[in-house]
């Protein structure tokens, strides 16, 4: 049985821009937000968190800061993955040197590779490092996904704790789950399945919305796992809408402005995303109205 990086809600944080250089003074506030309102891990430079648009050294800081900030408090999932191997481990290392409590690996992109080649990528990465290792499963971004048989090859590794699963096939998740039992642990990567995916077995969420809603992404959970099904299910349904509004647009197009509107000085998204559409946006606007969080 491997004991997961964090059970609950790990907000994918999102990275503030100032200058066209990180804000630290905002995501200081962000960080301090998240943990007040009993977010269960901080997830930095996920997809999120642009980390796609950073450079090399704007990376490692972010990393480094978050870990800094956080102080131990909950842990850190820092993301290093990449569809260069060796890039993937140099990253991995140093995040492991900086204290993260967990790496975020995303599956190869645009080059992508066979299940064959994901079963080395991973392991080699794997063998070299001792921070556990969560793996990345997003088709719609990468263009490939894993199988069960290569979720079960990887299970076996002793360092791969588990997966963020947003590729929404519950039958290769439930499949998944019978096959590696507490060997491969599965956190949801989509807000909109938080209660399905933990009434299978998942622990928790690598959660977006937690980004303006961390108390409720949190209650969620913690209410599934106390056994009140009902009322976490009812959190999940009034946040429906919000949760599908944060999604209009690419991610972290609506959740960025989202923050904006809440309050928090983030800054612009880097080029090639771009501001949402005014009519997306009223449509955000009116979702945040209805929950209360703006007037």
């Amino acid at each position: 049985m491997k004991k997961p990086v964090f059970r609950g809600a790990s907000v994918a944080i999102v990275t503030p821009f100032k200058d066209g250089r990180i804000n630290y003074d905002v995501l200081k506030k962000e960080i301090e937000f998240q943990i007040e309102n009993s977010t269960d891990s901080i997830t930095i430079c996920g997809t999120t968190g642009e980390a796609s648009v950073m450079t090399d050294a704007e990376h490692r800081e972010c990393i480094a800061f978050a870990v800094k900030q956080v102080a131990g408090r909950v842990p850190v999932v820092a993301g290093t993955g990449s569809n260069d191997t060796a890039y993937a481990l140099d990253l991995s290392l140093f995040a492991q040197e900086a204290g993260a409590d967990g790496l975020l690996l995303v599956t190869p992109y645009y080059n992508k590779t066979t299940q064959r080649g994901l079963v080395k990528h991973f392991t080699y990465i794997a063998d070299r490092v001792d921070t556990p290792m969560i793996l990345y499963n997003v088709p719609s971004r990468t263009g490939m996904s894993f199988t069960c048989d290569t979720y079960f090859e990887l299970s076996k590794h002793p360092n791969i704790n588990g997966v963020k699963e947003a590729g929404g096939d519950f039958s290769l998740i439930l499949n998944t789950m019978a096959r590696c039992g507490d060997e491969l642990n599965i956190w949801s990567g989509n807000d909109d399945q938080i209660v399905p995916l933990l009434a299978l077995g998942a622990k928790g969420i690598i959660s977006v919305a937690s980004n303006i809603i961390p108390k409720q992404i949190h209650e969620i959970c913690r209410l599934f796992f106390e056994g009140n099904v009902a009322e976490s299910a009812a959190i999940q349904k009034k946040y429906a809408e919000l949760i599908r509004c944060l999604f209009i647009e690419v991610n972290p197009i609506p959740v960025k402005t989202a923050m904006r509107l809440i309050g928090f000085d983030v800054g612009n998204l880097r080029m090639p995303l771009f501001d949402m559409a005014p009519a997306n946006l009223e449509i955000l606007k009116a979702s945040l109205r209805d929950v209360g969080l703006i007037g």
